[in-house]
């Protein structure tokens, strides 16, 4: 999302970084750069206004001007900016410190994600949390909204409100909340109907609701991709609702960015979970700092790690990594290995994760990494039986063919994954054999097949 506005700002602070110091025309040069970037990735102009100010006056200072590197502090100047402007440092929690059942009111317009959004936060709650929630939909507007709230309850695994048909929105209110009283339900989630567009209708009937359910958290839903428009419509809900927290979904698309950095300073509430993906787990907290860092290009490591807590299996990486240093590995452990792999996500948001490989990804331009052929090697390795996969072998002509013909690839992408595996196995068997020690002796090229030499800059030379 945020892939044009890094670029520009990365440029602004590669040529501060080449001056020796800096004069006040230069800053001034800088800050117009970094204005017209900001317009850009579609920030209100207000928020620009106030942003730059902000950075102009802290850089325009003797420390900047006469510092060692100067573009390292503009940048950090910046850094700090982005922070403020995205609501502070740290993520801002759902409120949980009210008796229980706590109310949560999910409100927005139509299309925004928000029943998708209710069952995504039923689930982060009951997952993460350990709360039992209620989803109980308020939408008798739109066909089978209340059916697909159910299907969706039930495919997160929490429950849902037994539709009672002919009853009103406020209505539904009063049975979800005497009901999660009743059964002992810690939250209670009340999707409310969206419209195409904001009308005094759809502002009345959120505001009875509120006033019979009294919601702990009042989240507007809104889409990124819709720009400015989100913004606009997180003012007017505010205005009219009041709201304590905004979700933005489709935080993993190619839209500008230019909402999530004016929702703060325009409406006065904090964004407090993003949508990342369309699965139930792809909803994270919003930390203002992470993405600030993202933004100018210094990765996130600490969103990297908490990413690969969650998703991989920790005792699966330990026994694989006993067996590899055994020397013993086949295809089930390569394959649990890709496995974890793609559980983390898209190899290009993993590498937006990294400090400095924004560089690389603007080099590939709009070339997506390919990672099919992890794909058509989990394809080749499934192909395949216990036995195959236990002991590669014994995989001759016949059984390539049959492998081949099951995984709909060639016969010559089979013999590449096991000419791969052999190599890998080799090195395994290799590194058993000389031990730490041996290999702190004779290198790394000790690992490696003979005749193949690691290059000076790394990777395999034949």
């Amino acid at each position: 999302m945020f892939d044009r506005l890094s670029g520009k700002l990365s440029g602004v602070f590669d040529g501060l970084s080449k001056r020796g110091s800096l004069s006040v025309e230069d800053v001034n040069e800088a800050m117009r750069e970094i204005r017209l970037a900001m317009l850009d990735a579609d920030v209100a102009l207000p928020v620009v206004k106030d942003f730059v100010n902000r950075v102009q006056e802290k850089s325009v200072g003797q420390e900047v001007l006469h510092n060692i590197s100067p573009g390292q502090a503009i940048a950090k100047i910046v850094n700090d900016a982005l922070i403020e402007a995205l609501g502070g440092a740290g993520a801002v929690p759902l409120n949980l410190n009210a008796v229980p059942p706590i109310p949560y009111l999910m409100v927005g317009l139509q299309g925004s994600g928000k029943t998708t959004t209710s069952a995504k936060i039923a689930y982060y709650l009951n997952r993460r949390e350990r709360k039992k929630v209620l989803l109980a939909s308020l939408d008798t507007y739109r066909p089978a909204a209340q059916l697909q709230l159910e299907q969706l309850a039930n495919q997160v695994k929490v429950t849902s409100l037994p539709v009672i048909e002919g009853q009103m929105p406020v209505q539904i209110a009063k049975r979800a909340m005497e009901v999660a009283r009743l059964e002992g339900y810690d939250v209670v989630i009340l999707d409310t109907a969206g419209r195409l567009s904001i009308d005094e209708a759809l502002m009345e009937e959120v505001q009875n609701i509120r006033d019979v359910a009294k919601p702990a958290e009042t989240l507007l839903v809104v889409d990124a991709m819709t720009g400015q428009d989100a913004v606009h419509t997180a003012k007017s809900f505010n205005e009219k609702v009041g709201i304590t927290g905004v979700v933005m979904t489709r935080m993993d698309g190619d839209a500008r960015g230019g909402a999530a950095l004016s929702m703060r300073a325009i409406t006065g509430a904090p964004i407090k979970l993003v949508g990342m993906g369309e699965k139930v787990d792809a909803l994270q907290e919003f930390y203002p700092e992470r993405v600030a860092s993202r933004i100018l290009g210094l990765g996130d490591i600490a969103g990297l790690v908490e990413k690969a807590s969650e998703t991989i299996d920790q005792e699966e990486s330990e026994r694989l990594a006993k067996k590899m240093l055994k020397g013993k590995f086949d295809l089930n452990d390569y394959a649990a290995q890709i496995g974890q792999i793609n559980k983390m996500g898209s190899i290009s948001n993993i590498m937006d994760m990294m400090p400095g490989m924004g560089k690389m990804k603007e080099k590939l331009g709009d070339k997506e990494l390919d990672t099919s052929i992890l794909k058509r090697h989990q394809a080749i390795i499934s192909s395949m039986t216990k036995a195959e996969r236990k002991q590669p072998a014994i995989i001759k002509a016949s059984r390539k063919k049959r492998i081949a013909a099951g995984s709909g690839v060639t016969v010559q992408e089979v013999n590449r994954l096991l000419k791969q595996y052999d190599q890998m196995a080799s090195m395994m068997k290799r590194f058993n054999k000389l031990g730490v020690k041996g290999l702190m002796r004779q290198g790394l090229s000790a690992l490696l097949p003979k005749g193949m030499t690691p290059p000076p800059g790394g990777g395999m030379m034949r």
